[in-house]
């Protein structure tokens, strides 16, 4: 295994640390600055990069490709990253990008800027390769919008037909190969009352007391469903994350909404999801003489592709060779954009990159650029495998 450090090692880690400087958050989309930063030092190194306005007029995505053989491999990062939160939290500025101890320190280190860097450093190098006799094909990068919030950026890349044969989803997975993901759906149950003044609570009907048989039920629900299991991404949750009852000490609550966070298998589905919940809902119903309405209000799909695919028997030897990763078959459990590549587009795509999952969303967020730099050539090592 080759560690030396080079020149392109220390660009790696100065684009790194120039992608977290420039403030991405999302909520509220901020991630114009980013983009066209990216495109700007594509068009530098002479790669053909375009801007798209979709789905957003004003946060534009980046695209580029080199070469315009077969088969393509798609490189795939988001630029948006989630709020930094209490800035006082921090032991390093969020936006600081700073090193300290052979980390780099910055909100959306890990999740997943260093992804995106890899992925265009990896574009350029290999640009130069592309076109010889030595590599054919063609590779497409992809700087998405909306990731984090469970927006259509890669899906719209996809759909304008900024796909390919093989997709990669630089994800800081510590270069483990992702075959699967789990998915995930948020529902808002609402539980109705009547509403009536606290001194007279007969003539009201208490939403909360009507929403316990619904949260006995949902209790239910969950331990039915921990026996659904997959080997790769664990077991199928249904976890209630929030209750909101009430709006004043002397009124009875005229509803309650009760929130659950599903998390579901490559063998479920989320229209599968929703009879379960309609089912669940009309028991209590019968049984309680009470009124629920509900509405799934944000659905990541899961997705799989065959363990043993051609993309994925790659990206596992060359990890295990160059970074002495562990070959075995893994899946995700949280959500990437891998399910617009597998389940919308139908292209065979694993979620892959440098950087530890367990970073993401975290105060001090961080990651290690010699990790980083091992993850840029068994990237190139990977695509050059997938392209000769």
């Amino acid at each position: 295994m080759s560690h030396q450090h080079s020149r392109t090692d220390d660009e790696l880690t100065a684009l790194i640390g120039e992608l977290v400087s420039l403030e991405t958050e999302n909520p509220p989309g901020h991630e114009k600055r980013v983009a066209e930063f990216v495109h700007e030092w594509l068009t530098d190194r002479g790669i053909d990069a375009t801007f798209v306005h979709e789905p957003y007029a004003d946060r534009p995505q980046v695209v580029a490709r080199v070469g315009d053989g077969e088969p393509t491999v798609v490189l795939n990062g988001h630029i948006d990253v989630v709020p930094a939160g209490d800035r006082d939290e921090w032991t390093h500025p969020p936006y600081a990008a700073e090193i300290d101890d052979g980390r780099l320190y910055g909100r959306g280190s890990a999740d997943m800027k260093t992804g995106v860097a890899v992925g265009m450093m990896a574009l350029a190098d290999l640009g130069a390769e592309i076109g010889t006799d030595d590599l054919s094909g063609s590779i497409v990068f992809h700087a998405a919008i909306g990731e984090e919030t469970g927006e259509p950026g890669t899906k719209t890349l996809l759909e304008r037909g900024y796909g390919g044969d093989y997709g990669v989803v630089l994800e800081p997975t510590g270069m483990r190969t992702a075959t699967s993901e789990k998915g995930l759906a948020w529902y808002e149950i609402t539980v109705a009352g009547d509403p009536s003044h606290a001194s007279r609570p007969e003539q009201g009907d208490n939403a909360i007391t009507n929403a316990r048989p619904v949260l006995d039920a949902l209790e239910s629900y969950d331990a039915e469903i921990a026996d659904r299991e997959d080997e790769l991404v664990g077991q199928a949750h249904a976890t209630v994350t929030k209750i909101e009852a009430g709006t004043k000490e002397n009124v009875v609550p005229e509803d309650a909404v009760i929130t659950i966070d599903r998390r579901f298998l490559p063998s479920e589905s989320a229209d599968a999801i929703d009879d379960e919940v309609d089912a669940l809902l009309a028991d209590v119903e019968a049984d309680h003489g009470i009124e629920t309405s509900w509405e799934r209000t944000r659905t990541y799909e899961s997705a799989a592709i065959d363990v043993d695919s051609d993309l994925a028997d790659v990206f596992r030897e060359q990890s295990a060779e160059h970074a002495d990763i562990s070959p075995d078959p893994w899946g995700v459990k949280g959500s990437t954009d891998v399910r617009n590549f597998v389940n919308d587009a139908d292209i065979e795509a694993i979620t892959w990159g440098p950087g530890e999952l367990g970073q993401a969303h975290t105060y001090d967020e961080s990651v290690d650029p010699a990790e980083a730099a091992v993850g840029l050539r068994t990237l190139k090592a990977s695509v050059r495998e997938l392209l000769e």
